[in-house]
């Protein structure tokens, strides 16, 4: 009986000292995770680093050599509204998953879409505009095709290497040779070359390219895969998604993002300032 009450108290003792101890190591806890977080890093450094690739309309260079684009206005805005500077990370796409979890910098925004196989690696927010990937064509070497035709041996389809284009291309034509290149404008000079029948990409480039050169070049209007676009961040970071979340839910409402996207994707102003 004796033996029982010892162990008993010695029961209640460990009870009382965890009551006591998890408050304290729970707040110690979350101030580590504070501390730790992308968001704090970011407005200590007083810089927020973005990863991106040359995508246009998404972020490409002007006459001056300067970087403009929808993700640019999208990068340039999240650091104002922070009260940081912005430094951008050109960054090849293929890499640029494997560069952000190495730290080359604190978020891609660049026209990443949202995949099962992306977000095994990195998290995402929730989406901020969704685009749809499409095909430009050849005018001479695709001509009289239907986009069915271009599912056959024989035909051969660019894309940018990484990209959900590739993804698309390959779940659409599984009949014909895929090539992959590092960027888009290589995609586009192949397609202009005649050396591919055609190239999947997201829109709008396959219709303003199209557009720009009606003679050389022919864009198809199906919409191969729509997709969310979001921002990609480190995984285990959820005060840096959190805080991504709500200034996209408040851009979005106030409607400066539709502003944005009308601007780059639907507009052709902005041509005359890379041209």
């Amino acid at each position: 009986m004796k033996m029982n009450t010892r162990v008993f108290q010695s029961l209640l003792t460990t009870v009382l000292l965890l009551v006591v101890a998890l408050p304290v190591f729970a707040g110690e806890l979350q101030q580590k995770l504070v501390k730790e977080s992308g968001i704090e890093e970011i407005m200590r450094r007083g810089t927020l680093r973005v990863g991106m690739d040359i995508f246009v309309p998404w972020a490409m260079k002007d006459k001056k050599g300067e970087l403009i684009g929808f993700e640019i206005d999208v990068a340039k805005r999240l650091a104002e509204d922070m009260g940081v500077k912005v430094e951008f990370v050109p960054t090849k796409w293929s890499g640029i998953i494997p560069s952000l979890m190495a730290g080359k910098f604190d978020v891609i925004i660049g026209g990443i879409g949202i995949t099962a196989k992306r977000n095994v690696k990195i998290n995402f927010t929730r989406p901020y505009y969704y685009t749809s990937q499409g095909v430009l064509a050849n005018q001479k070497k695709a001509e009289g095709f239907q986009l069915a035709d271009f599912n056959a041996a024989g035909v051969t389809i660019a894309a940018r290497l990484g990209s959900n284009a590739a993804t698309a291309a390959k779940k659409q034509f599984p009949m014909a040779e895929l090539r992959l290149f590092d960027d888009e404008p290589a995609a586009v000079q192949e397609v202009r070359n005649g050396r591919v029948h055609a190239m999947v990409a997201s829109q709008p480039l396959p219709a303003h390219m199209a557009a720009d050169n009606p003679k050389l070049l022919v864009s198809y209007n199906e919409q191969l895969m729509k997709e969310p676009i979001a921002f990609g961040v480190r995984k285990g970071d959820f005060d840096t998604v959190n805080f991504f979340n709500n200034w996209i839910e408040t851009v979005r409402v106030s409607g400066w993002i539709d502003e944005r996207y009308g601007y780059w994707f639907e507009g052709r102003q902005w041509k005359e300032l890379v041209q």
